[in-house]
């Protein structure tokens, strides 16, 4: 597959570009001729990234987060083609938020503790908010922002007599790597529009 690649000399884009390649996928630096557009780029440009590629007719995957899909959306049905748009492409990130979910039905209460890189330009993350969104009660999030960081988050849960804490921990963006690589294989298969979230691929 023929892939431009948005972002890549960033943190997470410098860890994608050679394992793309190493699988056999090949990068191009232009829109024309590309079989699909994968952008981890900043919060201000991907909206503008994701709507050229649609323009020219390319299905998107997006690990960017901090940003409106609407107006995406609209385009991408209009031009009957898909976008994937995960706020986190760890394996063991997507099952974090699904544990947490299930957790929050059965416990009284729980709070996000979500910890990066100080150079991450969206706080909450995009992690913890869509986790936020999924589980029961107005779950509040706290952000940490320290040196010798990656991607880190914990969801604590209490109720009577107990707590429960579900934790994840990125140590290098090479847990990134499986779920883009997933995005790709399937991405034709998904409906136009935005799909939001990986677990929709798993």
């Amino acid at each position: 597959m023929k892939i431009l690649l948005n972002g890549r000399r960033g943190k997470v884009g410098s860890v994608l570009e050679p394992a793309l390649e190493q699988v056999g996928h090949e990068l191009v630096p232009e829109l024309d001729g590309a079989d699909a557009m994968v952008d981890f780029t900043a919060p201000g440009a991907v909206v503008g990234n994701v709507l050229h590629a649609l323009g020219a007719g390319i299905p998107c995957v997006v690990g960017t987060t901090g940003w409106d899909t609407v107006e995406v959306d609209d385009v991408a049905r209009a031009a009957s083609l898909p976008v994937l748009y995960a706020p986190n492409f760890a394996i063991g990130a997507v099952l974090m938020m699904r544990f947490a979910e299930i957790a929050s039905r059965f416990l009284d209460g729980a709070e996000i503790v979500e910890l990066h890189h100080p150079e991450k330009l969206d706080a909450p993350s995009g992690t913890a908010r869509a986790t936020a969104q999924r589980m029961e009660g107005d779950v509040p999030i706290h952000s940490v922002r320290l040196p010798g960081l990656v991607a880190h988050q914990e969801v604590i849960l209490g109720g009577p007599g107990q707590t429960l804490t579900i934790r994840h921990d990125t140590t290098s963006r090479e847990a990134f790597v499986p779920g883009v690589l997933l995005a790709l294989a399937k991405l034709r298969e998904l409906p136009p529009g935005v799909t939001v979230g990986l677990e929709h691929l798993l």
